[in-house]
């Protein structure tokens, strides 16, 4: 038996290890999750997603359906401590180009049981305002 060492440099994500349970991926950077281009938020209706931040900056923009809206809030990660992303939770992360987060969720995790959220020009121009 031997470990087997995985890794990803490409951009975006890539689940680089599943099983029946859980997978693990690496995200990088990709022009969706710049600040100049962030354009909606998703949610995973029936599992935790976890983020851990390895390498260089990233925001977490976390967000509850309100009669107005989005109640938006962001978070500036802090270099390995785990968030925990509960079901349901709209969210999206605002990445530098050098970043890398580990993410970890359940194996089952998809658009099938996820939503997309596009974001208005209003809500838009609040993350531009917020993270600089």
């Amino acid at each position: 038996m031997k470990i087997t060492e995985l890794k990803y440099d490409g951009e975006a994500l890539k689940r680089v290890y599943e099983n029946y349970q859980w997978t693990v991926g690496i995200k990088n950077w990709k022009p969706a999750n710049d600040i100049e281009q962030v354009g909606n938020l998703e949610r995973h209706n029936c599992t935790d997603e976890l983020f851990v931040l390895l390498n260089g900056s990233c925001t977490l923009v976390y967000a509850t359906e309100v009669e107005s809206g989005l109640n938006m809030k962001i978070v500036e990660m802090r270099p390995h401590v785990v968030y925990q992303i509960p079901p349901t939770l709209w969210h999206n992360t605002i990445m530098t180009k050098e970043a890398k987060l580990l993410l970890i969720e359940n194996s089952n995790t998809s658009m099938d049981n996820s939503d997309l959220r596009d974001l208005t020009k209003e809500e838009i121009s609040f993350l531009k305002d917020q993270i600089k």
